[in-house]
């Protein structure tokens, strides 16, 4: 019985990495064998001419993403960070309702709020620019990272907390020496998040910075398309190159993510 769903899982698992698989060997083929019928499942002769003209042309549009996705990182947890610690330690009045307004922003649909974004930026001058885009991406990511630092803290002993008061710590510095250093997992786990929304993120991007030359990558590659329809291992390329960042990151701090993901799940 292992045996098959041992199978199952491997044909599933490449399935699902079959587009991944396609885009690669798209990215190494030559425009000429691109019509071959039937067509080319491995780059025989594979060539780099797609990643010398995706490199070339997306480099900006990468240096835009990555400051966006740190902008990104950066605000939502200075929001977060604190909100989280409020309504897990502090307790605040009215934390249900705080809690129940978290959870509806999260069911918002992004073209809604991109929609609502676009209204405010026209009066305040902030369309068509990278601040727009990073204030935007970070409403996505505060309501998960407040829920997640809120679940997480929760579980923090008061012992510990009561232990630094004694010491003569106030609100403030418990946060900054006692809470923050046990919450590395979550600040992790919420860091990689936040970031990789942003850097996937294509419908803000569309909807509010549709004129400027400062743009991100998924902006970039659809472009890029409209241009190129013909060159396809261009496009692939370019592809290929902005999901290097993700899939290194997600390796990277996988161990954090478990962590950081199921805190607050069980309970002493």
């Amino acid at each position: 019985m292992s045996r098959w769903r041992t199978a199952v899982g491997v044909v599933l698992t490449g399935v699902m990495l079959f587009p991944v698989y396609w885009m690669v060997n798209v990215s190494l083929t030559r425009t000429g064998d691109m019509r071959a019928d039937p067509p080319h499942w491995f780059p025989w002769n594979p060539t780099f001419e797609g990643y010398a003209a995706a490199l070339g042309q997306q480099l900006p549009a990468l240096a835009t993403s990555l400051f966006i996705g740190l902008g990104t990182v950066a605000i939502t947890l200075l929001v977060a960070l604190p909100a989280g610690y409020a309504l897990a330690k502090l307790l605040p009045r009215g934390t249900g309702v705080v809690d129940f307004l978290l959870l509806v922003a999260q069911m918002i649909p992004a073209v809604v709020m991109a929609m609502g974004f676009y209204a405010i930026y026209i009066r305040l001058g902030m369309l068509n620019t990278v601040t727009g885009l990073i204030v935007a991406d970070s409403t996505l990511a505060v309501p998960f990272a407040v829920l997640l630092f809120r679940a997480f803290m929760a579980g923090i002993p008061g012992e510990i907390m009561a232990a630094a008061q004694i010491d003569g710590a106030g609100t403030w510095r418990t946060f900054r020496s006692v809470v923050l250093p046990l919450s590395r997992n979550s600040v992790i786990t919420v860091s990689l998040f936040a970031f990789l929304w942003a850097w996937s993120d294509f419908i803000f991007a569309s909807t509010l910075n549709r004129s400027s030359d400062t743009i991100p990558v998924t902006l970039g590659i659809f472009r890029y398309i409209g241009n190129n329809t013909t060159q396809w291992n261009s496009i692939m390329a370019t592809a290929v190159i902005a999901s290097v960042p993700a899939a290194f990151l997600l390796v990277l701090a996988q161990r954090y993510i478990a962590a950081g993901v199921t805190a607050g799940a069980v309970k002493d």
